[in-house]
Parts: C-alpha cells; sequence; structure tokens
C-alpha cells in the first residue's frame, strides 16, 4: 500500500499524459492543411446526398494518415448534426478486423446496436447493411484503416463496391488507408474495376515540422517549465531520421518523459536518448505483428537460423561470431520446414525473394550479395534484431 499510497500523492510533471499517444487527435493538425481539404472536397457531396468517390490514402507510419482522417470525420460528424445531413461513417481498424466477415459484422453491430448477429452468415449481415442504407437513403463512409491487413480483401471491396448496384437510394464510400504504397497493384482486376477511386499519397515530416507537432503536443501534456526544447529537437532529429515518422517522435518524448516523471525533474535530452533503445524495440514488434503470414515465416526461419548458427558460420569457423550471416538456400529450406510443421502451404522461391526484400525494406533484416572465398553468388542474410524477441513475437502472432 505504500508503493500505491507514493504514486497517488507524488507530484507528477505531466498536464495530460494522453496528449502524447499516437491515438489522440489533436483539433489541429500542423502541416496536413492541404491534405484535409482535398479529402473534404471529396466528400462534400454526401452532406447534400450524393456519391462521393472512394478514396485511398498511403504513406508510411506515422505521416498523419490516420489522425486526419478522423479529423476530417469529425468534421463531417458535425456538419450532419447541424444540416441534418444524410449522411454518416464508420471507422475500422483491419488490424484486429482482419476478415471481410469481420468487417461486415463490425458494421452490422453498429448500425443495429440491439441486435445480435453473431453465428449469422455475412451474406446475412451484408442483407442487414443494405436494408439498413436503403431505408435511410444514407451515404455510408467506411474508413478501413490499414486495409491491406484484411485477408480477403478483394472479395470485401468488391462486396462493398457492387452493393452500391443493389441499392436503390444511398451508398456506400470507401475510405481506405494503407502504410504499403503498392498496395492497389497487388488487388484482383475485378476489384479494382469496381473502385472508381481518389488516391493520396502523405509524404513524412521533416524534423522543423516534427519539433513543431512536438512543441504543441508538449504545451499541452507538461506542466509549465517540465521539459527542455533542446529535447524536443533531439526527439525530433531522431523521428526524421526514422523516415519522419511522428508517432515515433511521440512514443519517444512520452518514453522521456515517463523516464523524466519518475525521477521527479524536466524532460532532458539525456531522457530522449534513454528512450530512444526502448521504442525501437517497442516499433519493431509492432512491425513484425502486422507482417503478412508468408513474411512473418521467413522472418521466422531466419531468426530460428540465426539462433542456430547456420552453414555460413560453420563454413567460417565462426559459429559465435556476433555477425550471423546466412546463406539464402538455407533460410528456403528452413521456410519450406516451418511452413510443414505450422500447416501453410509453402510458396515459390520467386515469392520468397520477394519476401525477403520486403523484410529487408522494412528494415528488419539485410542482404548482401556473397564475395571472394564462397562458391558460386548467393544472397547472405543478416538479422538486424534480437532473434528471440523476433520468435517470440511471430510466435504470438500465429496463436
Amino acid at each position: 500500500m505504500d508503493i500505491f499510497e507514493r504514486e497517488m500523492t507524488r507530484e507528477s510533471i505531466f498536464r495530460d499524459r494522453n496528449v502524447l499517444s499516437p491515438h489522440y487527435v489533436p483539433e489541429h493538425l500542423p502541416y496536413r492543411d492541404k491534405e484535409i481539404e482535398r479529402i473534404m472536397k471529396i466528400l462534400a457531396p454526401a452532406l447534400r446526398g450524393k456519391k462521393p468517390n472512394n478514396i485511398f490514402i498511403y504513406g508510411k507510419t506515422g505521416t498523419g494518415k490516420t489522425a486526419t482522417v478522423k479529423h476530417v470525420m469529425d468534421k463531417l460528424t458535425q456538419a450532419k448534426e447541424k444540416y441534418n445531413a444524410p449522411v454518416d461513417h464508420i471507422y475500422i481498424n483491419c488490424r484486429t478486423h482482419n476478415r471481410k466477415y469481420q468487417v461486415l459484422l463490425k458494421i452490422a453491430e453498429t448500425i443495429y446496436p440491439d441486435e445480435n448477429f453473431m453465428g449469422f452468415a455475412s451474406t446475412h449481415l451484408y442483407d442487414k447493411i443494405l436494408e439498413y442504407i436503403d431505408g435511410r437513403g444514407v451515404i455510408y463512409v467506411v474508413v478501413l484503416d490499414e486495409v491491406d491487413q484484411v485477408k480477403d480483401i478483394d472479395d470485401l471491396l468488391y462486396m462493398l463496391t457492387r452493393a452500391n448496384d443493389h441499392l436503390q437510394k444511398g451508398h456506400i464510400g470507401i475510405i481506405g488507408i494503407s502504410n504499403n504504397v503498392t498496395f492497389m497493384d497487388k488487388l484482383d482486376p475485378r476489384s479494382k474495376s469496381t473502385l472508381m477511386q481518389e488516391e493520396m499519397v502523405f509524404a513524412p515530416y521533416n524534423a522543423i515540422q516534427l519539433k513543431a507537432i512536438l512543441s504543441e503536443r508538449a504545451e499541452i501534456a507538461f506542466k509549465p517549465g517540465m521539459y527542455e526544447e533542446s529535447a524536443l529537437e533531439l526527439a525530433a532529429a531522431y523521428a526524421a531520421q526514422e523516415s519522419g515518422d511522428a508517432r515515433y517522435a511521440l512514443k519517444l518524448l512520452l518514453r522521456a518523459g515517463d523516464i523524466a516523471d519518475e525521477q521527479g525533474v524536466p524532460v532532458t535530452d539525456e531522457h530522449v536518448r534513454q528512450a530512444r533503445t526502448a521504442v525501437e524495440e517497442d516499433i519493431v514488434l509492432d512491425l513484425i505483428s502486422t507482417l503478412p503470414e508468408h513474411p512473418a515465416i521467413v522472418l521466422y526461419s531466419i531468426a530460428e537460423l540465426t539462433m542456430e548458427g547456420g552453414k555460413y558460420a560453420k563454413l567460417t569457423g565462426m559459429p559465435d561470431s556476433g555477425d550471423k550471416v546466412l546463406f539464402s538456400g538455407e533460410v528456403y529450406e528452413r521456410y519450406e520446414q516451418v511452413c510443414k510443421k505450422w500447416n501453410r502451404k509453402p510458396r515459390s522461391a520467386r515469392w520468397y525473394r520477394e519476401y525477403l526484400k520486403e523484410l529487408e525494406m522494412l528494415g528488419l533484416i539485410t542482404l548482401t550479395l556473397s564475395g571472394k572465398g564462397i562458391r558460386g553468388n548467393t544472397q547472405l542474410i543478416r538479422l538486424a534484431f534480437t532473434p528471440q524477441k523476433v520468435m517470440a513475437a511471430i510466435k504470438k502472432k500465429f496463436e
């Protein structure tokens, strides 16, 4: 009880810690005015009952895509209430609702809060959604965040867009948000042909912009005098190096704030440096949790072989070297073995090479061509993070 008492009675440097959360949507979004204006213009016809175009938004993690769309949805709701407009919306995180059925169930449960739809087929959910939209003549905007995480995305998009052919009144509009700029390239031509979408790409923030974002949040989050400006500049600089990721910057400042809060002192550069290692590890584990199935299995195979040493270590006689290097061929063999163990059908060697490129692009592995001393040309693979933690994160994903 002494610990609880001490926690409740001590002075905190925070005024509102939640302001530094990536889920917090501020009233003002710095440097996203043009994007906000364009989305609002596309959706504006919905306020008069006219169908808007679908929108697909791309950009790296932490570029403000989700916050911008949520901000616009708040404005849309305000306009709806002011003018009694026939428009409504739903926000769905496709990392947690990653099947067509789960998305349809979420929509049905939202528009019919008093009904129980568990156990009903997706066709029944679909019919009920259409009944609701047709009966009210409403423009229903479905926001699909991390849309590329939906495993049967072609079926979902085709069903939602073709629904408009069966509606006498009302319309379903889609806003898709994805970190993957090439997401549309992987869609079935049948799905793409029905979308009629407008596309937007959010550019990364630079260090100056990130500093301004942190300054606005810090002023609300901390009590006066409880942070140094140089700490915000350092967090912004670190985040600018990480592809202009505002979420990374906010996580850094929040973690640094927690460290300083425990000590009862203002946030300094040193607190930001201490926070950096822990935040990077959190982000990597979070990134692993979002990997598609087969790239995740390839990464697991790399981590498992890294633990064992691999053929390269045995060939060079350096099994205990800190520089754990693997041959591409042995990783593919292990990938096939892990697929068999986990009851998955392995993909071809061509797809395997694409997965390696994807993992390298995400910074999870590094690839180099073999040099002299090794017969033939092969790719050498190095895992960029602790293999035990990588394996644990992937196992958790498949549980």
